[in-house]
């Protein structure tokens, strides 16, 4: 069955693997009306779905494109049964082919890494409390705690992410630490920030612009994490998704990010993702077992 071993990222320099069981998980099942090459393999650069109305619908299994150095987790050239070099299983998915240019791709280490000097234009306290996490070898990450991620940060997580659309919200089903994010699309507002409590995954409401759907977030925590670097964000923060699905197996989305608080100035990349066609989450408890949280340490 097509399935991989999961890695969780818990420090700058190390990935703590947590070795899932590879049996007794959910088959490969082919996905009705589902676009097929002549091989009977699905055709990731077929058509887009379409719901009831006419909008495209955003619903699958998505991964992010990812790598890491050769013979390192991540790497993609594991044989799908935890052997050969790069323990990870099948390799990675290709990047879009049809990936919109305009800003750079994050990352779930640095997601400015692909920012001409590698820095988001912090100011001064943010950019100090970057660096001490990262000298304390992020050692205080949520991610490395059990606890769920920013949304900024959880579009680039190596484990995938499940979409389910309906007329009333999306959700989006985390494999890791097995998060649950809501995003409305009834026409409701945002809450004022203030007068609601501060979520994980802050409160995000979608709108259709054409082919595009627009998510506006707020109301998150305090002093969260977008990065394994630590990067910081803060309650102030509005973050803006632009979701587009070009084909049956891609997802274009830009992600910016506009916290005053903790930036210069409002900052965007993309975050595209891949189809996993015809697969499933595993059940991934986070807290199950964890030895790692002993061993995690700073400078």
């Amino acid at each position: 069955m097509p399935r991989r071993n999961v890695i969780a990222i818990a420090a700058v320099v190390m990935f703590l693997a947590f070795s899932l069981a590879i049996f007794a998980q959910w088959p490969s099942f082919p996905t009705p009306g589902s676009p097929k090459l002549a091989n009977g393999q699905p055709d990731l650069n077929g058509p887009a779905p379409k719901t009831a109305d006419g909008k495209p619908d955003l619903s699958g299994v998505w991964s992010a494109p990812r790598g890491g150095p050769p013979g390192g987790p991540g790497d993609g050239k594991g044989d799908g049964k935890g052997k050969g070099k790069g323990p990870d299983g099948p390799p990675p998915p290709p990047p879009p082919s049809s990936a919109k240019a305009g800003y750079p791709q994050g990352g779930f280490q640095n997601i400015a890494q692909n920012v001409p000097g590698g820095l988001l234009p912090y100011q001064d306290w943010a950019l100090k409390l970057r660096n001490e996490r990262l000298a304390e070898n992020s050692k205080d990450h949520p991610d490395a705690h059990c606890l769920p991620l920013n949304p900024v940060q959880l579009w680039f997580h190596p484990q995938p992410r499940k979409l389910i659309q309906n007329a009333r919200e999306i959700v989006m089903l985390a494999e890791s630490n097995g998060g649950t994010r809501q995003i409305f699309t009834d026409g409701r507002a945002l809450p004022n920030k203030d007068d609601v409590q501060p979520w994980w995954y802050g409160y995000s409401v979608g709108r259709w612009e054409g082919d595009t759907l627009v998510v506006e977030s707020t109301g998150f925590l305090d002093n969260g994490w977008i990065d394994e670097n630590g990067s910081p964000i803060t309650n102030e923060a509005h973050v803006t998704e632009r979701i587009r699905r070009p084909n049956y197996g891609t997802l274009e989305i830009e992600v910016t990010v506009n916290d005053p608080k903790t930036y210069t100035r409002p900052w965007t990349v993309t975050a595209n993702q891949r189809l996993m066609a015809d697969d499933e989450l595993i059940e991934f408890i986070c807290g199950e077992n964890n030895r790692s949280t002993p061993h995690l340490v700073g400078k």
